[in-house]
């Protein structure tokens, strides 16, 4: 399977920020970002797998670094930052744009990770990755750190999972 170049998977979405979707500071909700944010790393898995299933494995980060007020635009730009062999690290930036003065700022940036699925629903391998852009080096010359965080992470919420009760808290 030959490695795909990064910016093959780039998935660029620019939209109006509603008053239904601010909260009560009237800024973005944060939910509502998110929802955003996943819409476009799914479509950036899939540009990169090409095929029809990919799921969210995990949410790793969203770090929120400046309010989206309702006078600006809200661009997210997800693509393919590092690839284990069925799974796919998306590196999403959110840049809002004050629409009166056309200043833009990073607003929030996150990692998503998918994992490619067969018609079977079993994880299928996935193209390797060829960065080009600084950034994009960036990112994936440090994708094997944040995987591994995220691998330890993953094996402690399993451990998590297993001690937490399954009782309804009202019996």
């Amino acid at each position: 399977m030959e490695p795909k170049k990064a910016n093959e998977s780039r998935i660029v979405n620019t939209d109006q920020v509603l008053i239904s979707d601010l909260n009560n500071y009237n800024t973005l909700f944060g939910g509502v970002l998110m929802k955003k944010l996943d819409a476009c790393a799914t479509l950036s898995a899939r540009r990169h797998s090409r095929v029809k299933m990919c799921v969210t494995a995990s949410t790793d980060s969203i770090d929120f670094l400046h309010p989206i007020h309702q006078s600006d635009s809200v661009c997210v730009e997800s693509f393919v930052s590092y690839t284990g062999r069925t799974s796919m690290e998306i590196f999403c930036k959110v840049i809002a744009e004050d629409m009166m003065t056309g200043k833009r700022r990073i607003a929030a940036t996150a990692f998503l990770t998918f994992v490619a699925l067969d018609e079977n629903k079993q994880p299928v391998e996935v193209p390797g990755l060829i960065p080009e852009t600084d950034e994009e080096k960036y990112l994936y010359e440090t994708g094997k750190d944040r995987a591994d965080v995220r691998k330890a992470r993953r094996s402690k919420s399993k451990k998590l999972a297993e001690m937490i009760t399954l009782k309804k808290p009202w019996d």
